[in-house]
């Protein structure tokens, strides 16, 4: 599968712009809609000069399609929300800590499971405190998942 337009939307909204590097809440230098990494590889720096919206984008593009084909290969089918909701996730958490979560296995053993909104809502901590705007993230990629 793919991320749909909404898929894009979804991310964006939740990942917020800056075209300047800034320190995430557990201070790793990022830049655009999240990105943490170049799509050469290169890390994000400080030192880092401005970009465009439109080279936010492309970026976001860039990095969201990565995650995408790496969850359509770690899960089980399903449909477009919850394929959106799912990469919003792992978009968030990363690709090891997606792949290793509760969450993947729940929805590759039953994907229409009520039990599956808990596991989103587990995942709402950066440096181990709660983060009210992560929190707000997994209930609705939650809502989007099941709905």
């Amino acid at each position: 599968m793919k991320l749909d337009q909404n898929g894009y939307d979804l991310i964006a909204s939740f990942e917020g712009l800056s075209l300047v590097p800034y320190k995430d809440s557990v201070g790793i230098p990022t830049i655009g809609y999240g990105n943490t990494y170049y799509p050469d590889g290169r890390r994000v720096k400080m030192a880092d000069p401005k970009i465009t919206k439109a080279h936010a984008m492309v970026l976001l593009q860039v990095t969201a399609d990565k995650f995408a084909a790496s969850v359509d290969l770690a899960t089980t089918w399903v449909g477009q929300n919850k394929f959106n909701a799912l990469v919003s996730f792992a978009y968030n958490v990363g690709l090891g800590n997606y792949r290793k979560s509760t969450l993947l296995k729940k929805v590759n053993l039953n994907p229409n499971d009520p039990a599956i909104r808990e596991q989103f809502l587990k995942w709402n901590k950066a440096g181990g405190k709660v983060i009210p705007g992560l929190t707000n993230r997994r209930k609705r990629e939650a809502d989007i998942y099941l709905s």
